[in-house]
């Protein structure tokens, strides 16, 4: 059975309870498990579908919550370990009246960027399963070059990998860095997913066709484009799709974004989709899985938190 595996960040995110602004102006906070990395494997996992992500947390309280949390969504822990080396990350999450979202983290003794290459294990992938990976924890840290490791793993077993930029500026020196260094990552996915906002960062073109044109390098083989309310736009090196999305009430858009993917990694899948068939899945069936992920990523934004706002298959009312 294929199988997803993420890597990277596992933390704390802090919303407001019971009021929306900014943070300076929020009394009173509720903790949610968090991570893009992490909110992807319980998006699959919710499907029933095997996933596992590959993390580090601190020895601590909060260490403990989150590696509960992912146990009770399904997914598997084996590879999340924990160290008193770094402190659990968090993250604090303002939102506004819009459900939009501002971030300030605590991360400067972080657990997560101490796994180290060393740690992985050996013969992990197969050509069947997904590696998914988003960019938090490209900064240079031992985490970075332990997520070179994996993915070079990935590719000398023909296994498909997936990158979400999910780009937060606070935590890089200088934009100019980030970008860099998402620059060099890009080519090594053969799924990559960016926001509109990304798409314009990463390549300062206003012409969204022509921005994801230059993309197609290396082993790209789908760009997905994501418009926020507006819905999303499926690329292929032959043909784009673009479907709106349906309007929703957001009361927390905190990791819709990965709500979205992981709902797209979900019926890759399911339908057993590797190197070799993606184009030919993703071309056949663009409209159908863009609306399907636009209706799971709107869903997600009805409540608060990722992980706890992400309903199992059989809570939808809505199929593939």
């Amino acid at each position: 059975m294929s199988k997803l595996y993420t890597i990277g960040e596992l933390l704390i995110d802090f919303t407001p309870t019971g009021q929306s602004g900014l943070l300076a102006s929020v009394e009173h906070f509720t903790k949610h498990a968090g991570g893009a990395p992490a909110n992807v494997a319980a998006v699959c996992a919710k499907f029933g579908q095997q996933a596992a992500l590959l993390s580090q947390v601190g020895q601590d309280a909060f260490g403990d919550f989150l590696i509960e949390t992912l146990k009770q969504a399904g997914v598997e822990t084996t590879y999340i370990t924990q160290t008193t080396e770094g402190d659990t990350s968090l993250a604090f999450v303002s939102l506004t009246d819009d459900g939009e979202r501002d971030f300030l983290f605590y991360r400067r003794n972080a657990a997560d960027l101490l796994y180290r290459q060393e740690q992985l294990p050996t013969n992990l992938l197969s050509a069947l399963d997904i590696l998914h990976f988003c960019s938090v924890n490209l900064v240079e840290s031992p985490m970075k070059q332990t997520h070179v490791a994996l993915i070079e793993q990935a590719h000398l077993t023909g296994c498909l990998v997936s990158f979400d930029a999910n780009i937060r500026l606070p935590l890089w020196h200088d934009a100019g860095a980030c970008r860099k260094t998402i620059g060099a990552f890009l080519p090594k996915a053969h799924i990559i997913k960016l926001s509109d906002e990304e798409l314009l960062f990463l390549t300062h073109l206003e012409d969204e066709q022509q921005a994801v044109l230059g993309l197609f390098q290396g082993k790209v083989q789908v760009i997905l484009v994501t418009h926020g309310a507006d819905g999303a736009t499926l690329y292929t090196k032959q043909q784009h799709i673009k479907v709106p999305a349906e309007y929703v009430q957001a009361i927390d858009t905190t990791g819709a974004g990965d709500a979205f993917i992981g709902a797209v990694l979900t019926i890759l899948l399911e339908n057993n989709i590797t190197v070799a068939t993606l184009g030919a899945f993703c071309e056949q069936f663009a409209s159908p899985l863009v609306t399907f992920a636009n209706r799971y990523a709107g869903t997600s934004t009805k409540k608060q938190g990722a992980i706890a706002s992400y309903p199992t298959k059989q809570e939808l009312p809505f199929t593939f």
